[in-house]
């Protein structure tokens, strides 16, 4: 106990602490699905999270107000996380061009290539919704790229970083010896799951995901299966995320453990 009492102590002197994050995840026994709770380690400075396909505009009238929503709660949210040290990495895919010249864009570009591991062989479950057609939940929208770049409410901080490409922040984690990565955006059931920087990939090459369970929004249509309502469509999806790819962590849980 003394001994314990004198590392902590030694440790508060120096400046360091020892932080908790708690997160939710999903197992199986005999055929029934339990929610996990548990408290991992949590170092800002060792973190990053990753801004999905937060898009200016999309063709879906319901995503785009939705996205609005979020953007709402995610600027002063990110605000916080990079005053405490984690990097920021801002993922509108398709929209690098408007990014070309930003020092953001040119930072990650210019890190030298850490090849990544070989893949691990996952399972990889269908969904429990039905988003074949393209999961829009308001009649009448027809997909086309509406999007041109970022959420313009979303601020760019100067060492924040910018790219699309999985290899990229792959590179951008191992230099910064990153060892958790947060995901936040849209589609829950599309390229927060897809992308090749979002979970399934970042999994298969080892790196650790949480999926941050409140910043993030599903395209589900409550006309298709289940037919349940879009929230219950998006928290569904969640826990699929949970039982299959990665732990989940709520927003207000992060910023306590950064205080």
């Amino acid at each position: 106990m003394r001994l314990r009492l004198s590392l902590l102590l030694l440790a508060s002197a120096l400046g360091f602490t020892a932080t908790k994050l708690p997160v939710r995840s999903r197992s199986e026994h005999n055929g029934q699905w339990r929610v996990n709770e548990q408290s991992i380690a949590f170092d800002p400075e060792h973190t990053a999270i990753i801004l999905c396909d937060m898009w200016d505009k999309h063709w879906c009238r319901g995503a785009n107000t939705r996205v609005g929503q979020l953007v709402q709660k995610a600027e002063p949210f990110l605000q916080q996380l990079r005053k405490k040290g984690v990097l920021v990495i801002h993922a509108p895919s398709n929209t690098m061009d408007f990014y070309e010249s930003a020092p953001q864009r040119k930072a990650i570009l210019a890190l030298p290539s850490v090849p990544p591991p070989q893949e691990r062989i996952l399972p990889d479950p269908p969904l429990p919704i039905d988003d074949t057609d393209g999961g829009c939940d308001t009649s009448g929208d027809k997909m086309y790229r509406a999007w041109t770049r970022q959420h313009a409410g979303l601020t760019i901080g100067p060492d924040d970083l910018i790219t699309d490409n999985g290899t990229h922040v792959y590179n951008a984690l191992r230099h910064r010896r990153i060892e958790t990565l947060l995901i936040m955006g849209v589609h829950t059931n599309m390229c927060i799951l897809n992308r090749t920087f979002a979970i399934k990939q970042m999994t298969r090459w080892g790196v650790r995901c949480l999926l941050v369970r409140d910043m993030t929004d599903a395209m589900y249509d409550p006309q298709d299966r289940p037919f349940v309502s879009h929230d219950r469509g998006t928290e569904l999806v969640v826990e699929h995320i949970e039982k299959h790819w990665a732990p989940s962590v709520l927003s207000a849980h992060i910023l306590a453990a950064l205080r």
